[in-house]
């Protein structure tokens, strides 16, 4: 995405509650996995994993100085033993090994399966913070939705895209202090900034 499209969507969303929202999402979610340091848990769905929000959420732990940001990526499908890298080779039985003082964040496009939501509750019922982005059809959050402490979703083929929305909530959650400053120096520092996050590729050891 060009700076132009990101500058268009800012405009567009500016003031909206959407954007609201999301910096609110991002809030929550750094409030959670600072102070609690039990481990900040990332999950798709078994037809879509969160890459590109994993390696932006590394980045913004590194950038913001804060590195219980960097999060675990839990994959449904991992390579034999031995075969793979061992941060790409976590298991969702992890999720079965959550602790009391663990966050974990799940990212659905599709309606998950029974086996993840399960698990998503298992890690409610241990005392983990669950949070959920996803998407449906209207909006409602459905049964993950109503699993997680907080949750953020972005109605199906909707502008913007739940894609899209991943990038705002990773760069919100790098920020430290008040809510959105939204100063036009300050706005132009944070589009220089997004637009970083929808050109540069993930890095290369995701």
């Amino acid at each position: 995405m060009d700076a132009v499209r990101v500058a268009l969507l800012r405009d567009v969303l500016a003031g909206t509650s959407l954007l609201d929202a999301t910096h609110h999402f991002a809030g929550t979610l750094r409030s959670r996995v600072v102070p609690r340091g039990g481990g900040l848990l990332l999950v798709g769905t078994a037809e879509y994993e969160p890459w590109h929000l994993a390696a932006h959420l590394v980045d913004e732990a590194a950038w913001s100085g804060t590195p219980e940001l960097a999060p675990t990526l839990v994959r449904h499908r991992v390579p034999p033993a031995g075969s793979g890298a061992p941060h790409l080779s976590v298991g969702l039985e992890r999720l079965d090994a959550v602790r009391r003082d663990g966050t974990l964040l799940v990212v659905a496009p599709h309606v998950p399966d029974e086996r993840l939501l399960e698990r998503v509750h298992g890690a409610r019922r241990a005392g983990a913070t669950v949070l959920a982005l996803s998407a449906e059809e209207d909006g409602s959050g459905g049964e993950l939705g109503a699993l997680a402490h907080e949750a953020l979703t972005v109605p199906r083929d909707s502008a913007p895209s739940l894609d899209v929305v991943q990038h705002l909530v990773s760069a919100a959650a790098g920020e430290a202090g008040p809510p959105l400053d939204r100063s036009p120096r300050r706005l132009r520092e944070r589009l220089a900034r997004l637009t970083e996050h929808f050109t540069v590729p993930p890095p290369a050891h995701w």
